[in-house]
């Protein structure tokens, strides 16, 4: 964990912490006014400009008891640790839904309006990279990355003031079996998944990305053995939780499996972020 614990602990700045309110670009969905999203904005200390990300929570949603969710405050950790603005759009509150493991706000439709109307208020502000931004993402979270940058993604606007996303993280992506079999993303991305993940099942994520990379899209992919859902969310014990239906599917941290995905993730951001 030595590591790790350098990535964490090593000169730790300030961070500033702030809520923030822009509009999802949704009109399509809603045939109404766009939803107006409540966000977290975590920078580091200084004026900038910085690299950012836009993260996206799980269906459990972006708070519990008040605070930011353990997993999330994590990777807020360690990416304002290490120079980058991280925007957490909450897509749960504003439309009444406190969480959401079926999908009715939808990863492949209000979930990413939401992902660009964060792209865009991020590109508006001067203390951004304007292209330099990258997504992220966890479960319902990592399937709404993988359905925003599809090449044919309806929630994408043709007007980015500075480009699009300039890379892409999504773990254990829900509804990987929702994407066409020719998914080819531009968008440089990296796939994070435990092999016994038996909560979203990783053989269709696992399928679309080999078919993807071995068409030449910019792909990688790390698979962890024995480890399952939300293998990176710290201090979660192992446990099971049943379904409406009454599948049983197992969650819980892997701290090898965390560590590695820490520092494969900055690693890959910093290499297509950072000027």
């Amino acid at each position: 964990m030595a590591m790790l614990g350098a990535l964490l602990v090593a000169s730790s700045p300030a961070v500033a912490e702030e809520t923030v309110s822009f509009p999802s670009l949704d009109g399509p969905v809603t045939g109404a006014k766009p939803t107006m999203l409540r966000a977290l904005l975590m920078k580091p200390d200084g004026p900038g400009p910085f690299p950012a990300i836009v993260a996206l929570h799980g269906c459990g949603g972006l708070f519990r008891d008040g605070a930011l969710v353990a997993r999330e405050a994590a990777w807020a950790q360690l990416l304002t640790t290490h120079g980058y603005i991280v925007l957490f759009p909450d897509s749960f509150g504003p439309r009444d839904v406190t969480t959401d493991c079926e999908g009715r706000v939808r990863a492949w439709a209000e979930r990413s309006y939401d992902a660009y109307g964060a792209l865009r208020y991020l590109q508006a502000q001067s203390f951004v990279i304007g292209d330099r931004v990258g997504v992220m993402g966890w479960s319902h979270g990592g399937g709404t990355v993988i359905f925003a940058i599809s090449p044919n993604s309806s929630a994408r606007p043709a007007d980015l003031p500075k480009g699009d996303f300039r890379a892409a993280v999504a773990f254990y992506p829900a509804w990987c079996s929702r994407l066409s079999t020719d998914w080819r993303p531009d968008i440089p991305f990296l796939l994070e998944i435990g092999a016994q993940d038996d909560s979203i099942q990783p053989a269709p994520c696992i399928e679309r990305v080999e078919a993807a990379r071995a068409s030449g899209a910019p792909m990688q992919m790390k698979v962890y053995d024995g480890a399952v859902h939300d293998f990176d969310w710290p201090g979660d014990k192992p446990h099971t939780i049943a379904s409406p239906s009454g599948r049983v599917a197992h969650y819980g941290v892997d701290e090898d499996a965390r560590e590695d995905a820490l520092i494969r993730v900055l690693a890959f951001f910093d290499s297509r972020l950072k000027p």
